[in-house]
């Protein structure tokens, strides 16, 4: 696939910190969103929430990125009783990394925000990318996918 490779540096989640080049998970998937608590982003994460279970039972750590803080982090997964783990990248330097800073336009006015994008790494190797994620059905498609690449 792409020689995008997962950064060997720390951040903050909602659960303390992690590296996501020292994790020793078989799948991992790394989700981008733009804003926690807006319509889309509660979706998703509400959407990968749900399926937890079918992504433990493939062996799959799921994490979300946003450029919001731990504590709005933590308080969108109270809210939305979140299962997955949230990673704050105020720096954006996992945005960067993951190049899903895209111009937009909003309302009229041009502005730089994350644009909605899923990987699938395996054994710490890219496997799958998603750009210009549409949220509704969006985690039952990373799973479907990902059990055929286990298949």
């Amino acid at each position: 696939m792409s020689a995008l490779t997962l950064p060997n540096q720390v951040f903050p989640t909602t659960t303390g910190e992690i590296n996501l080049a020292e994790l020793h998970t078989e799948w991992l998937i790394v989700y981008f969103y733009p804003k926690d608590s807006t319509p889309g982003c509660t979706t998703q994460a509400v959407g990968f929430s749900c399926l937890i279970d079918q992504f433990d039972a493939l062996n799959t750590t799921i994490f979300g990125v946003s450029r919001d803080s731990v504590k709005a982090h933590q308080n969108f997964t109270e809210k939305q009783n979140l299962s997955i783990n949230l990673i704050s990248d105020k720096e954006e330097t996992l945005c960067h990394h993951f190049d899903v800073i895209k111009e937009k336009n909003m309302y009229g006015k041009k502005v730089m925000g994350i644009e909605r994008s899923t990987f699938i790494f395996h054994n710490g190797e890219l496997i799958k990318e998603y750009r210009k994620v549409k949220a509704a059905g969006h985690a039952e498609q990373v799973l479907e996918d990902l059990k055929s690449l286990q298949a």
